[in-house]
């Protein structure tokens, strides 16, 4: 096991099966249920996370999980898509959501460095948690998540299930998300080069100059902009913004908390806060100065 955990190819092959049978699980259960396609939805996605988390105990390893948020919003809606007519709407949403997913998950495939490596949140969750960390896992790494972009991919998913007329401003909204890949993108080259040049203790270029974190910026940014086009053309249906309204919470409540405490362990962090936003890469005006 030690040995398969150590090859990054090998890790990558057991990842791609991970996911297929998580996917084929998920396929099966929903077609399985006779349920509102919401719920059979729900259900289907918690199958197939249910799947993913086996295997991440089996490999001792919880970022097995990690491709999953980039991955699942692309195989829901392709599998929505099938046998429907495609409406400028719906054309947008897949062009919206599939750009996304690929620059998330290449994104992640580029820094995989095999299941020997676990993501730093998760391990610091383990060590602080102690006997309670399977629970942890299970709730916090893996089902917070996938119910979150659930709900976030859920205005594009209602989008297919329901006919209607697509309005000009759900065009227009579309910027939005193409805007949100594309700071995303930058952001990412951006700190792949610091990364390989390291000079200092924090990045101080590009979109990064006066932003701590402008990929969490995108990320939030994504969906609210698919939740503005499916609503713009179903104004009735507000409830669809909960994903989006979800997800800016999870980001501002956990990941950039954490996200800085990591960081405010390096010499300087606090002259680097009062320089930086936390999210727009707008400079900041600093008292004294």
């Amino acid at each position: 096991m030690k040995k398969i955990k150590e090859s990054r190819v090998l890790s990558f092959i057991i990842i791609f099966a991970v996911y297929v049978i998580a996917a084929a699980v998920g396929v099966f259960v929903y077609n399985s249920l006779g349920l509102d396609w919401r719920l059979s939805l729900l259900i289907a996605d918690t199958a197939a996370t249910v799947v993913t988390f086996v295997f991440s105990i089996i490999f001792e390893n919880a970022s097995v999980y990690d491709p999953y948020w980039s991955v699942q919003p692309i195989v829901i809606l392709f599998a929505f898509a099938l046998g429907r007519n495609l409406n400028l709407l719906r054309v947008l949403l897949l062009i919206a959501v599939t750009l996304w997913g690929v620059r998330l998950t290449a994104n992640w495939a580029y820094t995989f460095k095999g299941l020997n490596h676990q993501d730093w949140r998760y391990t610091m969750l383990k060590e602080k948690t102690g006997v309670f960390y399977p629970i942890i896992n299970f709730i916090g790494i893996h089902m917070v998540p996938t119910l979150i972009v659930y709900a976030c991919i859920l205005p594009a998913c209602h989008a297919f299930m329901n006919d209607g007329e697509t309005s000009i401003f759900s065009v227009i909204a579309f910027i939005i998300p193409i805007g949100a890949v594309t700071l995303q993108s930058t952001a990412d080259l951006q700190m792949h080069r610091y990364r390989k040049n390291r000079t200092g203790n924090f990045i101080r270029t590009g979109l990064w100059k006066y932003s701590r974190h402008p990929n969490y910026l995108g990320e939030i940014t994504m969906w609210w902009g698919v939740a503005l086009m499916a609503i713009c053309s179903y104004p009735n249906d507000w409830y669809l913004i909960s994903g989006a309204v979800a997800n800016t919470i999870l980001f501002l409540t956990v990941s950039i908390p954490m996200a800085d405490g990591r960081q405010s362990a390096k010499e300087g962090f606090t002259e680097y806060k009062k320089q930086t936003r936390m999210l727009l890469p707008i400079k900041k005006s600093v008292k004294g100065k």
